[in-house]
């Protein structure tokens, strides 16, 4: 079975101002062992996260005097976390495994509604006064997220991915492919004809959707860091939905840029192919394949049934495999 995967929360350290180069690696052991698990009897594409690097890499630069364009920093940051994920990988892989970065254009279109009002959040989170001093340095727009601030960008939809045949061609020979990440770097031509990148974001479950349906997934899977989709959220009345079609699980709503985004990705892909979508945790990946854990998102369910207790995290144990074995 071909399988794609966005990694979120779980793959990523969180918002913060010092992200070390070990608490990255320590986010992506988790996800290294998850993706490694269904690797072993699937074959597996994985688009992940940014998190909050490119903006603090831009905050770097700005602070010494320098001026680097936001699609340098998106790709610069979607390779070293492919190269970090990549040797994870190899340490839970056999080692003749094929594992490869690509880090794709994606086209999107400038007449996007999404660029006439920036709300999606990147980057770290700031006080109010810190936000100010920020945006009088680097005219960033910014935005309340929760009790404080972060920069506001446009996230309009991912409409192609330019780098489409050689992800083909990876694919087809057996390569489990780490692409798209951080939503890949938004991309458009110009009056000229020429492509340019764009000051965006391109949201990674929309962007893994379009990949899964570019390479023929048989199941797109958003891995987070929370176990399923759930009615009634933080509520005494909360409830995990264990199988939903996407007409009955859309129906119920959910806030955007957060599970909003993820459920949308899952139902659109459930609906252009036909196919199956899940949503949960990075650490249940192997069980969401199985259909035991996560939300299934299925083309044959009329509306929505529930797990019978909140679906525990780490089904399976981690494989115990190293180099070559």
């Amino acid at each position: 079975m071909r399988i794609v995967t966005a990694l979120g929360g779980a793959a990523l350290p969180g918002a913060r101002h010092d992200l070390s180069a070990e608490d990255q690696r320590a986010k992506l052991v988790c996800a290294a062992k998850g993706v490694a698990r269904i690797a072993l009897e699937h074959q597996v594409v994985v688009a992940h996260g940014a998190g909050p690097q490119p903006g603090v890499l831009a905050l770097q630069t700005h602070a010494r005097g320098e001026t680097f364009p936001g699609d340098v920093l998106a790709a610069q940051t979607e390779a070293v976390t492919g190269y970090m994920l990549e040797q994870e990988l190899g340490n839970w892989l056999p080692f003749d495994t094929p594992i490869a970065t690509l880090v794709p254009m994606i086209e999107v279109d400038l007449d996007d509604p999404a660029f006439d009002d920036p709300t999606y959040c990147v980057g770290p989170v700031y006080d109010r006064a810190e936000a100010e001093r920020i945006v009088a340095r680097t005219g960033w727009e910014m935005r309340a997220d929760g009790a404080g601030w972060r920069r506001a960008v446009a996230a309009p939809r991912p409409r192609r991915i330019f780098q489409k045949r050689p992800l083909q061609w990876l694919v087809e020979q057996g390569t489990l492919v780490l692409c798209a990440g951080g939503g890949g770097v938004p991309t458009v031509y110009n009056d000229t004809g020429d492509l340019e990148a764009v000051e965006a974001v391109v949201d990674r479950d929309f962007a893994a959707e379009l990949l899964a349906r570019e390479v023929g997934a048989d199941l797109f899977i958003a891995a987070t860091d929370v176990e399923a989709v759930c009615l009634d959220w933080g509520t005494a009345d909360q409830r995990a939905v264990k199988l939903a079609s996407p007409d009955a699980l859309e129906r119920h709503g959910f806030a955007e840029g957060s599970m909003g985004t993820k459920v949308a990705a899952a139902c659109q892909f459930v609906r252009a192919t036909g196919k199956t979508a899940a949503i949960g945790a990075v650490s249940d990946l192997s069980a969401m394949v199985a259909g035991q854990r996560g939300t299934v998102i299925s083309p044959d369910e009329t509306g929505i049934t529930f797990h019978e207790a909140a679906p525990l995290r780490g089904a399976a144990p981690a494989p115990e495999m190293r180099h070559g074995t």
